[in-house]
């Protein structure tokens, strides 16, 4: 029954998301993995609040303390939840004198449980001997077991659980698997074609269908499936060939080395041609052999955790549509354009790759409040990040590289440079109105990875996790013996580098 009751919380969740996300949108002309990251932190206080609630509730119902029903709601969450370990205090009133504290000692050995501290006095409770206070750790489906067993024996007048650890808030759940994404696609913006008066395409009928039809087939994706084909129009190559060639001119001159190389290949291929528009699939197969990065099609801006997450994977969740063509240089939303220019040349190059799928590894399981600053880090980076190169500052974001306005503007005196440093970047306020009064500089991409690495190991979160290539799973390091696994895989791999080298000096 608790795991129903979970399952039909969990749908109560995205019920409350949906709703939210069709009456309630920003009203900037921009939208941002923060502002969708601030809204997620709303629906989990409300949430939060209707456990709470769901917890008295049933406490009044069945005779049961608030801590004892949150501890049940979360133990049955997952295995993984159930075998968690929770600190906790149970305060118990003897009648039959101290001696039947043993009893309750035996249990708790009896169901795994160490005991960190026993505290006792007498009662001035009527009808009560002793008031008992025992502080233990046990995993909480041994701890559900425990309090059961203890009701049964009767031989107390009352009894409490003080539960700690914060077990009343439920951990965010995240993806394991590359095929869990089917459960990431929460949009979170009203800045629509068909909701927002100020869109480009308000006004145009056939802009809007169209739109729709390409967000209906991104919502029936599932994972495995062949990205579907978009047979593209006249009017939205026209589009695609004006952008294309501004990015191509201004490209050279002001973007990194990296995406210069990466958008060379891509021409090369013939994937980058001013005559179509390059289908997702093809893309995807030509990132997947540089750098095990892939996309999958998304319906539009999905909420920060959702999107972060499938970055964790090596995918990247791409829009399919093209902006409307009375506004071929600047998109209020991202679409197939500014992915494809301004994404996908960098998700090419090993370097950058990596630092994406970090911030996404970074992001699983994270709390609200680290999920805004990440956000705000990929904000400042992986969309409108500038770097150096023979002292001079070139462009890598892809905000900056899919509108040439925004880019003009951020190379030149008109705003502030400052140096990429995490800590405060992640709490810089930015402007999503207008160009971007700040932006920050790296040093390289290998110094602002090494700088994130440090910061991302301050968060609050209390696992790690990596990422399995061979098996697609996000695994938590969460026990020695997953440990002592990892680092047996790891010095499998020194060993092969290590003999690699020493072949490498060997003289001929």
């Amino acid at each position: 029954m608790m795991a129903v009751a979970a399952a039909q919380k969990n749908r109560e969740m995205f019920a409350i998301k949906k709703s939210y996300s069709i009456e309630n949108g920003y009203p900037s002309r921009r939208r941002s993995l923060v502002d969708d990251a601030r809204f997620e932190t709303l629906v989990v206080k409300q949430t939060k609040q209707s456990v709470l609630e769901e917890a008295r509730n049933k406490a009044n119902d069945y005779g049961l303390t608030e801590d004892e029903i949150l501890l049940a709601n979360s133990a049955s969450e997952s295995p993984e939840a159930e075998a968690a370990m929770q600190s906790a205090a149970l305060v118990v009133r003897l009648k039959e004198g101290i001696s039947s504290l043993g009893r309750i000692l035996k249990a708790i050995e009896t169901f795994h449980g160490t005991v960190q501290h026993v505290e006792s006095r007498q009662s001035r409770v009527q009808g009560v001997d002793h008031d008992v206070l025992i502080k233990l750790d046990m995993t909480r489906g041994n701890l559900l077991q425990l309090i059961r067993s203890l009701r049964q024996s009767g031989s107390f007048s009352s009894m409490n659980l003080l539960a700690e650890n914060n077990i009343s808030v439920k951990a965010p759940w995240f993806p394991k698997h590359a095929s869990e994404l089917d459960n990431c696609n929460h949009l979170m913006t009203k800045y629509e074609p068909d909701l927002d008066m100020n869109h480009p395409g308000f006004a145009d009928k056939v802009y809007r269908q169209r739109r729709k039809e390409i967000a209906e087939i991104a919502f029936a994706y599932k994972y495995g499936d062949p990205i579907p084909y978009i047979s593209y129009t006249d009017v939205e190559v026209k589009t695609w060939r004006s952008v294309f060639k501004t990015v191509q001119d201004l490209a050279p001159k002001h973007a990194c080395a990296e995406y210069r190389a990466a958008f060379q290949k891509l021409q090369d291929e013939q994937i980058f041609v001013d005559h179509r528009l390059p289908q997702l699939q093809e893309m995807s197969d030509f990132l997947r052999k540089n750098t095990g990065f892939s996309l999958r099609p998304a319906a539009g801006l999905l909420t920060a955790r959702d999107f972060l997450a499938s970055l964790a994977f090596r995918i990247f969740q791409s829009t399919q549509y093209v902006r409307h063509v009375n506004s071929p240089y600047h998109t209020p939303e991202p679409d197939s354009i500014h992915e494809l220019l301004g994404h996908m040349p960098l998700l090419a190059d090993p370097s950058f790759a990596q630092f994406s799928q970090e911030i996404g590894l970074a992001s699983l399981g994270a709390s609200d409040e680290e999920i805004e600053k990440l956000s705000t880090v990929y904000w400042f980076t992986v969309e409108f990040g500038l770097c150096k190169e023979h002292g001079q500052i070139k462009a890598y974001g892809a905000g900056l590289l899919s509108s040439y306005g925004e880019l003009l503007h951020a190379i030149s005196d008109k705003c502030e440079h400052r140096a990429f440093e995490p800590a405060s970047t992640a709490v810089q306020p930015y402007q999503d109105q207008e160009y971007q009064p700040i932006y920050y500089v790296a040093e390289s991409f290998e110094d602002a990875k090494d700088k994130f690495r440090r910061w991302v190991s301050t968060m609050s979160r209390p696992f790690e996790v990596r990422f399995n290539p061979h098996t697609e799973r996000v695994e938590v390091l969460d026990s020695v013996d997953k440990l002592e696994t990892l680092v047996h895989q790891m010095n499998t791999e020194i060993l092969h580098l290590t003999n690699a080298i020493q072949k490498l000096r060997r003289p001929f």
